[in-house]
């Protein structure tokens, strides 16, 4: 039996899933565990990683402008992994209402302090602590299911069950918006040798010139990072794989910011200049929907579409 919001009503006598060890299963060491017990000031670290800098400025609108490309205004929608809601004002559509899941209580509190302060929307919101990898909602209940913010690669070990679980919940005909880690990222040579303030200049002209220059000098992976942070990579080869055999067909994939998305001084200046900043944009879009930039990305967000 299930409910008005797609949660599937199990019975009370259902065994409860034994007990884990932190960091049994999960990935990084007690990956699982730290989500459960996220504090005040993890829950704040979590919504800053989109705002404060011109490069998480640049991090946050990419994705903004994927889901306003490929919103679907259903009965119901899901944000998966919500966080603090950084992204589910743009889940859905005008007349969408919208479920949170997300592993924190903190991380619900947090966000239904922010969407409560939403004037038109405020009331479209439910909020649901479930883990991700075993979610108590009904099959092919949502017309959007959204994962952004990288739930899936934050999941370690136990992402190849958060697809399992998260793919069934989409309804015929609806859509998937997912993001996963790729690679290491990787930045335009052209901007890696101009001055801040000369790429902004540059990013001032028409995009056709700026773009064509970019592409004629190439691009380089940024170095590998010192720590990985626990995260799951997939090969988009694997991504897509597991989306046809889920009756799923890739509309859209963006790699996010392959030419100056690992240089913050370059986009901070960038940032001063409302048309170069606009500019930066399209051409970060026009960039990343090509194929050739999917596999080193840092970020790669995908629009599926599930078969009637």
């Amino acid at each position: 039996m299930a409910g008005g919001d797609g949660r599937q009503r199990r019975p009370r006598s259902r065994p409860r899933a034994p007990h884990r060890p932190p960091g049994a299963g999960g990935g990084p060491p007690a990956a699982r565990e730290r989500f459960l017990a996220a504090d005040a000031y993890r829950v704040e670290r979590e919504w800053l990683r989109y705002e404060g800098t011109a490069q998480r400025d640049l991090f946050r609108e990419l994705r903004e402008r994927f889901l306003a490309r490929h919103g679907l205004d259903s009965p119901w929608a899901v944000d998966v992994g919500s966080g603090p809601g950084r992204f589910t004002p743009r889940v859905g559509g005008p007349s969408s209402r919208v479920l949170l899941l997300d592993l924190s209580t903190g991380m619900l509190r947090s966000a239904t302090a922010r969407l409560s302060k939403d004037p038109v929307r405020s009331g479209a919101y439910r909020f649901l602590r479930a883990d991700a990898a075993r979610p108590p909602l009904r099959l092919g209940s949502f017309g959007e299911v959204v994962a952004l913010g990288n739930p899936l690669g934050f999941s370690g070990l136990e992402a190849e069950r958060f697809l399992d679980s998260v793919l069934p919940l989409v309804a015929p005909g609806g859509r998937l918006l997912l993001e996963y880690v790729a690679g290491r990222g990787e930045r335009a040579r052209y901007f890696a040798r101009l001055p801040p303030g000369a790429v902004r200049r540059t990013l001032a002209a028409p995009l056709n010139l700026v773009r064509a220059r970019v592409e004629r000098e190439g691009f380089r992976l940024e170095p590998p990072l010192s720590r990985d942070h626990g995260f799951r990579r997939f090969a988009p080869g694997e991504i897509d794989e597991r989306l046809v055999q889920g009756g799923f067909t890739v509309r859209d994939a963006l790699a996010v910011a392959p030419a100056l998305g690992a240089d913050p001084i370059r986009i901070a200046a960038v940032r001063t200049e409302p048309a170069a900043w606009r500019h930066l944009l399209e051409l970060e879009e026009a960039l990343g929907g090509l194929e050739v930039h999917r596999r080193p990305a840092a970020a790669v967000l995908v629009a599926a579409e599930r078969g009637r």
